[in-house]
């Protein structure tokens, strides 16, 4: 009889380097939105992924940040770190050929719990010869004793089978902590709701707005063949509610219709979503109003 594996395997590296794609393509499905902008993914979001005898159980933390002044990046550094402590596997991910502050601060905190990690060096699809990144793979071999060093393309889906059959090799044994069909979770669904708007604020905004934005679910009716969801956007400045609602509401009526099909897509179901805009000032300065939004805690999937 084979034994069952299980573990809980946190993604840690700097911000924008592919963290979440990555977990997207292990999972299969959308749990973590993505950008081009840093600091995206505001909470720790568990992901479950099944393979035969064993049960990978995903954390994908914030990108983490050099001594930030910022109260909303001290209390994602502080999410980040804390999950190292509680893994049993560690990914490290950088990116490309070379490694910077960003990446040495986050191997200090890495090497400080003694974990034990294993190096994804991300996005080498956008390197034009292979043989460059055998320099990096050396330094790496020295920096930290890594279980194992793996270069991926997320992006391409290229290495990400290979990336699931190491984690496997080193989970440790023990029962599966969840069952093969998990319920819906409220709570889930309606971070789910608010980052799947946030997402589209980034992606149409793109440098416009800065991540002052949070996005609340004021309202969630499951009717028989509709969701019927009411979200606020919440923005820093008079400036950047005009910014999000756009000339004649054009903004807010493309940030809404992306949202909602993109909501149908995951409730499987007809969506009906109303959005508005307030303003709330001085909200990402207030660490206490933060982390009562849900940043930094953790959702299951």
């Amino acid at each position: 009889m084979t034994d069952s594996l299980c573990g809980y395997i946190s993604i840690i590296g700097k911000p924008n380097v592919g963290k979440s794609t990555i977990l997207n393509h292990i999972l299969g499905k959308k749990i973590s939105i993505t950008s081009r902008k840093s600091q995206t993914t505001r909470n720790n979001i568990l992901g479950i992924k099944n393979i035969e005898n064993a049960q990978l159980i995903f954390a994908d933390t914030p990108g983490m940040h050099i001594k930030s002044p910022k109260i909303m990046n001290k209390v994602l550094n502080k999410s980040a770190e804390g999950l190292i402590d509680y893994s049993d596997i560690v990914l490290f991910v950088t990116q490309r050929l070379k490694l910077d502050d960003q990446d040495m601060s986050v191997l200090k905190k890495l090497k400080e719990a003694n974990a034990r990690v294993i190096c994804v060096v991300n996005k080498i699809d956008q390197i034009d010869d292979k043989q460059k990144l055998l320099p990096l793979m050396d330094r790496l071999s020295e920096l930290y004793d890594f279980l194992e060093i793996i270069p991926i393309s997320a992006l391409l889906d290229e290495g990400i089978e290979e990336l699931q059959k190491i984690i496997i090799k080193y989970l440790p044994k023990g029962d599966h902590v969840y069952g093969e069909a998990m319920s819906s979770n409220n709570q889930k669904d309606m971070f789910m709701i608010s980052e799947l708007v946030r997402e589209k604020i980034i992606r149409l905004l793109g440098d416009e707005l800065p991540h002052d934005t949070f996005v609340q679910v004021e309202h969630f009716e499951d009717e028989e063949t509709i969701l019927k969801i009411h979200v606020v956007i919440f923005v820093v400045r008079d400036s950047q509610k005009q910014i999000v609602i756009g000339n004649k509401g054009s903004t807010l009526k493309k940030i809404g219709k992306q949202a909602r099909l993109d909501l149908e897509d995951y409730f499987e179901k007809k969506v009906f979503l109303k959005t508005w805009v307030k303003v709330k000032k001085n909200w990402n300065t207030d660490s206490d109003y933060i982390q009562s939004l849900g940043v930094g805690a953790s959702y299951e999937s």
